[in-house]
């Protein structure tokens, strides 16, 4: 066997709807509800589902935990762009514009962290520019 692509990944978070407010206003993602209310914040065909802490749903993680996420999104924008617009909402750059190489290549990421203190990366493959 062999995967051909990741359909979704699974975030345990303290506060939903402090996270669906971060991830909506910062990087664009649709909340959404499905199944039996659960929450999901979507973009493209990709989705990343909502644990409430200490009420996650099984199976779960071994030690599902809020804050143990590393995440690297790909913005097709400019990184001055990218820096603007994480300016305009306040988000606080921890590292970067700095050269990473990831699954896409080269590019220029900036690194902040989500509500829960998960680190999130912002790589610009719009142009190498800043």
């Amino acid at each position: 066997m062999k995967v051909v692509s990741l359909d979704h990944l699974v975030l345990t978070v303290k506060d939903l709807e402090a996270t669906c407010r971060f991830y909506a206003t910062v990087l664009g993602m649709e909340p959404v509800c499905f199944g039996e209310n659960r929450q999901a914040l979507a973009w493209g065909s990709q989705r990343i589902n909502l644990h409430q802490a200490g009420q996650e749903i099984e199976p779960k993680a071994h030690r599902p935990t809020p804050g143990s996420a590393d995440l690297c999104f790909l913005a097709n924008i400019s990184m001055g762009d990218v820096l603007a617009h994480l300016q305009g909402c306040g988000v606080e750059i921890i590292l970067g514009p700095v050269r990473r190489t990831g699954a896409a290549g080269e590019f220029l990421s900036v690194y902040f962290r989500d509500p829960d203190l998960n680190l999130i990366e912002v790589a610009s493959i719009g142009t190498s520019s800043i």
